[in-house]
């Protein structure tokens, strides 16, 4: 079982990360961010580090678009791309 970001990386995965913020806040409903994005796998490595768990991804990720710290995580296997992307 994959556990680290080095070995998910030396494994050839590919990680996607989509904004988990939905369409209400508080009583107030407001647009629903859907911004998902495929993440550089070197970059996260040079600023995580190859032990970096990959249960703690999602805590240590934000929404670009809207500021959101609730993201889900996915991580793709080598030959699945094309269906995850």
């Amino acid at each position: 079982m994959v556990e680290s970001l080095g070995e998910a990386h030396d494994l050839g995965w590919t990680l996607w990360v989509a904004c988990a913020h939905g369409n209400r806040e508080g009583l107030k409903s407001i647009r629903e961010c859907r911004h998902r994005y495929r993440i550089d796998m070197p970059t996260l490595l040079w600023t995580r580090g190859r032990a970096c768990p990959l249960a703690r991804l999602e805590t240590l990720m934000r929404c670009p678009r809207c500021g959101s710290r609730q993201v889900r995580v996915s991580f793709v296997p080598p030959g699945k791309e094309r269906q995850a992307g």
